[in-house]
């Protein structure tokens, strides 16, 4: 434990807690707080994120036989499974929302592309897909997916060219996968590469409308019409370049 105090302890250097202090006075995160604040939450919530924990229980019996270490690792004066249940679920998520958004933007900002992105493209290149979390319907009851269980779905946008998520967007997980494009604010210049799962015009007109670009799958029963075909090279894996034309359905 006390590598991973240090360890701990050296990972919080790198939060600008400024930035943190900002975002919990804009939505009054420790208004009427006396002993565990917002800072003294998210530092729990990182320490059982990071240590695999999987319950608010298992976070407990982690670290309450290192009270005395409380104060280095920015607990506070005591932490107990009461005080953690209440302030995740009654304190305003916009608070660790919008700094995890900084954090995102810092990262991004000092992260060197991937060595295996070669492609010569000067704007961001994002994936946008979703994935289904199952969970338990007896201690998850709000979150009702079928008859017999419960599941969210998170909605991610990945940079290509660094593999940092940008943007997460959690639903319920009856929500279409295609209802995820409504949420996403488009960057000019910007490249989308989609699933096919997210072939809508209507959509997609929009990403083209705020200056960006989207790369996707069609359907098998896509009609077109071929208006001119160019000269491609095959061994760079391009198997046809067309301009084309919508046909109706």
């Amino acid at each position: 434990m006390n590598t991973g105090k240090y360890v701990f302890s050296q990972i919080v250097l790198h939060l600008p807690a400024r930035v943190f202090d900002r975002c919990v006075e804009h939505y009054e995160g420790n208004k009427y707080v006396k002993h565990f604040t917002c800072w003294n939450q998210l530092l729990c919530m990182m320490f059982g994120q990071i240590s695999s924990r999987e319950s608010l229980s298992d976070l407990l019996m982690s670290i309450n036989p290192h009270k005395a270490k409380f104060y280095h690792l920015g607990f506070g004066k005591n932490v107990s499974k009461s005080q953690l249940a209440f302030s995740n679920e009654k304190r305003d998520y916009r608070i660790f929302e919008e700094f995890a958004y900084a954090m995102i933007n810092k990262a991004r900002g000092c992260a060197l592309p991937d060595s295996d992105f070669k492609l010569d493209i000067a704007g961001p290149v994002y994936a946008f897909d979703s994935t289904l979390v199952d969970l338990c319907l007896n201690v998850f009851w709000w979150a009702k997916y079928k008859s017999a269980s419960g599941a969210v779905k998170i909605h991610t946008l990945i940079d290509v060219k660094t593999s940092i998520p940008c943007f997460v967007h959690i639903t319920p997980g009856a929500i279409h996968d295609i209802k995820g494009l409504d949420v996403l604010e488009y960057e000019n210049g910007g490249f989308y590469v989609l699933d096919r799962g997210y072939f809508d015009f209507r959509r997609l007109f929009v990403i083209h409308s705020n200056g960006a670009f989207f790369v996707t799958r069609p359907r098998k029963n896509f009609v077109f019409n071929r208006v001119e075909s160019r000269k491609v090279k095959k061994t760079k894996g391009i198997l046809v370049d067309q301009t084309i034309t919508l046909s109706i359905f």
